[in-house]
């Protein structure tokens, strides 16, 4: 499976604390070129979420964008098109797929080598690494992974498709990516890179979206 460069993800702690709401901040990501974009809103309850994830998923799809929800499977399967990201502490990625069904994007969040491994025997879509230089967006009870756990999930994926006889799995680098730092995950095997904070670096984000596309291009 093939994953844009670059991959959005909305906070909606990140995206009050700067006075801004979820929606438009997704509107601007899409506007700058973001084709997969994140919704991760920890507090809202299932209906606000499910109504957030309707707005942007269809503003996404008029652009060809594909929408993760994070953490809640249930609502990514009433959303068309729309996959789920979980975590080590979330629903198990074979249950939240059989949820999602079979099409939809699955991505797990790994912060060691053993992650990474039993990842790989997972039903997901894609395998996050992180986080990589630290960041404060999100505590997740690791420190910094650097770029090494992305060298080795690369590598440990390619194996694992090597013995298979199937693809890669994608490997998104996250935590910390800044528009300086983004090249330098790429370089180490990510296929994407998954940023937050740094979307609202300046005060126009699908500018600030525009580059990392531009600085991420082939």
């Amino acid at each position: 499976m093939s994953l844009p460069r670059f991959y959005a993800i909305v906070d909606h702690d990140i995206v009050r604390a700067r006075g801004r709401a979820v929606p438009a901040l997704a509107r601007a990501c899409l506007e700058g070129g973001a084709r997969l974009l994140q919704i991760r809103a920890k507090t809202f309850g299932a209906g606000e979420l499910l109504e957030v994830c309707e707005e942007v998923a269809s503003e996404a799809a008029a652009v060809g964008a594909t929408l993760v929800v994070n953490d809640r499977a249930d609502v990514a399967r009433l959303v068309a098109g729309a996959g789920v990201h979980v975590g080590q502490d979330d629903l198990p990625p074979v249950l939240a797929r059989r949820i999602v069904g079979p099409d939809p994007l699955v991505g797990l969040s790994t912060h060691t080598t053993s992650q990474v491994d039993a990842a790989l025997r997972e039903p997901v879509s894609y395998l996050a690494v992180g986080p990589v230089f630290g960041t404060s967006t999100k505590e997740t009870g690791y420190g910094a992974v650097g770029l090494d756990l992305v060298r080795y999930a690369a590598r440990a994926s390619a194996a694992a498709a090597r013995a298979s006889g199937g693809a890669p799995l994608p490997v998104v680098a996250i935590g910390g990516i800044t528009l300086g730092r983004a090249r330098s995950a790429i370089e180490a095997g990510a296929t994407s890179v998954a940023v937050i904070s740094d979307v609202l670096a300046g005060d126009d984000p699908a500018a600030r979206v525009r580059a990392f596309v531009e600085e991420l291009a082939e």
